[in-house]
């Protein structure tokens, strides 16, 4: 069954915050390209400890990553009726089930786009990643999932 959502105020936020970090992120690279080390870390291991170095064109695989990220989740977005919720959707819930998805869709593609546009932008220092990154960039995205399944099976308890 075909459902036309509507866009809330949180909604075009999210997707304004979430468009804003790509374009910055996309700008820095085009402006700064030439003012960038030949070699940047590449890979980090799990400590944030540069384990690899590459070309600084090894940023577009970032950049091209972010978008590809962004363009799918807006994708699924725009079809909710092909998702798998996970509770049963009745003619009654519906709304809801797909709204509270919906916010999980958003808050989780502005966290992975903040997420690699940090890595692309911190790439340039040639320094390790902080600690924390790892643990809270992982916790974010968890924490994110959880909450928003968590409210959406009290919802339909």
């Amino acid at each position: 069954m075909k459902m036309r959502r509507s866009r809330t105020i949180p909604d075009r936020i999210l997707e304004v915050i979430s468009l804003l970090v790509m374009i910055g992120t996309t700008f820095y690279l085009i402006v700064g390209w030439n003012s960038f080390p030949d070699r940047i870390p590449a890979h980090y291991n799990a400590a944030g400890e540069i384990d690899r170095w590459g070309g600084k064109g090894e940023l577009i695989f970032l950049l091209v990553m972010m978008w590809i990220l962004y363009i799918g989740i807006t994708l699924i977005q725009r079809f909710p009726q092909i998702w798998n919720t996970g509770v049963q959707v009745t003619q009654e819930n519906r709304e809801r089930v797909y709204r509270i998805l919906m916010y999980m869709l958003e808050t989780l593609k502005l966290l992975m786009v903040a997420g690699l546009s940090f890595l692309t932008v911190y790439g340039m220092t040639g320094k390790n990643l902080p600690v924390w990154f790892l643990f809270v960039f992982m916790g974010a995205l968890f924490a994110d999932l959880i909450f928003w399944m968590v409210r959406l099976v009290r919802f339909c308890s």
